[in-house]
């Protein structure tokens, strides 16, 4: 990829392609080379080669987002545009870079362009693709693949973190801050110093924990406001 992304915005609304273009303006090492409201006039820009990254809705007429991301596959770099959240793991899984759900602020969409020019963000202990870990074990050259979407939630262990599985535990030398960067932000969140929780595996809430696979966990004072504002936006 040249010093410049290279984007193409891509979404059958006018408002959100503005949005959009007053954002990748700000940053100086986006370069826009265009924006659609046909996912079609998309995939023909992306097969001439003249695009890095895209910024894509999934609610698309003739060819959703969801489809065109698995025509052309790993040509370049995604970032979803979509106010559905219950897209979030189909897209993950698709190896996109990052799910931003409507509305959005520049600093949310700004952590998305830091993930695609930063390379080095990877957890310490584990190698991470879009879709998947690899978490060191006992070992010296001992790893274990895990796949995001299985997480349940991590949690610090001082200096170690226990990644919980639906039917075990994988603990690791590293930490919370380290494992972070690796978590998609539209599905895990932190609800206490020591937890993070992956959003759709949560079974209930109360005022004071969540509960994944009946197993209740503390909502910490410091994140609770933040914690149920995400949760008011997915409610009915």
């Amino acid at each position: 990829m040249s010093t410049s992304i290279r984007c193409l915005i891509v979404d059958d609304e006018p408002p959100a392609i503005r949005l959009l273009e007053n954002y990748v303006d700000k940053v100086s090492f986006l370069e826009l080379t265009g924006t659609t409201t046909k996912a079609l006039e998309a995939l023909q820009r992306i097969e001439n080669g003249d695009v890095d990254l895209v910024f894509l809705d999934i609610q698309m007429p003739d060819l959703s987002g969801i489809q065109l991301s698995k025509i052309v596959k790993d040509k370049v770099q995604i970032i979803f545009t979509t106010a559905y959240p219950q897209f979030a793991l189909e897209g993950y899984a698709l190896n996109a870079v990052d799910y931003l759900l409507k509305p959005f602020d520049f600093e949310r969409f700004y952590q998305s362009i830091l993930k695609v020019k930063q390379k080095d963000t990877l957890p310490t202990n584990s190698i991470a693709t879009k879709e998947y870990l690899f978490v060191k074990t006992d070992g010296k050259n001992n790893y274990e693949k895990v796949y995001i979407t299985d997480i349940l939630y991590v949690e610090g262990l001082k200096n170690y973190i226990a990644i919980h599985l639906p039917n075990k535990q994988i603990i690791t030398y590293s930490t919370l801050k380290h494992i972070e960067n690796a978590l998609p932000p539209a599905i895990f969140t932190k609800i206490h110093k020591s937890y993070f929780v992956a959003i759709p595996h949560i079974q209930k809430t109360d005022s004071f924990h969540v509960y994944i696979q009946n197993k209740p966990l503390p909502i910490g004072e410091k994140y609770r406001k933040h914690f149920f504002e995400q949760i008011n936006k997915k409610k009915l």
